[in-house]
This record gives C-alpha cells, structure tokens and sequence, in this order.
C-alpha cells in the first residue's frame, strides 16, 4: 500500500488542502498554495518536544501529590489536604463514588496518560512493529481523557465561591494546585505535541530521507 508520503503527497493541516510536493532547495520554505501556511511532511521533533514535555509534566506531578491541594480554614485551624488525603477523607464519610471519581480523574489519569505517552514514544524511537491501528487508538484516548484532570481544581473553585461564610470557614487552594494544573497542562501539550503519523511510518518505510522540516514553495526562508 503506498502511502501519500511515497506519491509525493502533503497534507496542510490548516486548511486541510492536499497537493502535490514540489522539489526545493534546503533554503527554501514549503508553503500551502492555498492559505500559505508552512507545510512538513512530519512535525519538526515532534519526539523531542513531546518526550520533553512528558517528563516535565512528570516533574511536576510530584509537588502535585505531597504538597496541600486544598486548606480549609476555621476557628479550630487549619487542615491542609493533599489528593490522597482528601481522597481517604472521602472514603471515609461514605461518599466512595466521589472519592472515586476524584481519584481516577487526580492520579489515575494523568499517571496513565504518561505511560500512554512514553509507550508511545518509544514505539517510534525503537522502531517497535506494533500495531499502527491500536496505537493510534491509544494516542486518540491519551489526547480525549486529559480534559478531564482538571477536577481537582474545578472541585476548589466551586467550595471557594459557594463557601462565603466569613470569619468561620475559608477555603484556599494549597501550592500543589499550581503544580497539579502545570502537569495537567504539559500533558496536554506533551499530547499535541507528538505525530501520530510517526506511528505509520513504522509499517510503511518513507521512499527518501528528506528531512520533516523541509519547506514546499520557493520563498527563501527568513
């Protein structure tokens, strides 16, 4: 099966027009006749950025679960509450779908988004002959369920504006709120980051060696 690759194909990915690759000059930048963005066969170090961005969302995910998520302050003091901790207190007033709910959405999703990411970061830097279908299925559910580790910080937000009782009970967002919404937000560009179409360069070998960033039209590059 040939691939568009190989047909001297490419995609512009904002406007979506297919055309023919002309031969150019390393100096040259590849422009979509259309909308004149810049063409790539494959995004530049896409890899790169994305194995970088992984491992700093895996950074930050570590300030994220030892340091207080929520503090919750009233006459007796205050009781600092990280993700587990709050997640135990859940559990322990009965109310486990929500301590559920908090744990997949708090740990369990951002921890499997990352090996999702890395297995797929290394299928293409190891040249794994995986599956190019199921790989891009798991690539498809690491991008779809990262919207979701936001619900530790939408749960503070919701107490903080519905909790206004003064004097009595204030509620503050802990340092790990910052750190969690960092890791939240490096996993998602981590996600973008990456080409899927990596993933069927595995089955199918590219004709040539031409670099990813090689321009399509003859306008000199800046």
């Amino acid at each position: 099966m040939l691939t568009a690759q190989q047909q001297g194909l490419i995609h512009c990915s904002c406007c979506g027009l297919i055309q023919q690759q002309l031969p150019v000059q390393p100096s040259q930048r590849l422009r979509c006749r259309r909308c004149h963005s810049a063409l790539y066969s494959r995004q530049p170090h896409s890899s790169a950025k994305s194995l970088a961005l992984s491992l700093a969302a895996l950074v930050m995910l570590i300030p994220a679960n030892l340091y207080p998520m929520m503090i919750v302050s009233n006459f007796a003091g205050e009781q600092p509450d990280t993700i587990l901790s709050g997640i135990v207190h859940l559990a322990h007033s009965d109310q486990i779908i929500i301590a559920a709910v908090v744990f997949i959405a708090s740990i369990a999703v951002p921890v499997l988004k990352l090996i999702g990411l890395g297995l797929l970061l290394l299928a293409t830097k190891r040249h794994w002959h995986l599956s190019p279908r199921q790989c891009t299925l798991l690539y498809r559910m690491v991008e779809f369920i990262g919207r979701w580790s936001m619900l530790d910080l939408f749960v503070i937000a919701i107490l903080m504006a519905l909790v206004s009782l003064g004097q009595i009970v204030e509620i503050t967002a802990g340092p790990a709120a910052t750190a969690f919404l960092s890791a939240v937000i490096l996993t998602m560009l981590a996600a973008i980051s990456f080409d899927p179409r990596l993933l069927w360069d595995l089955q199918y070998d590219p004709p040539s060696q031409q670099p990813a960033n090689t321009p399509l039209t003859t306008e000199p590059a800046p």
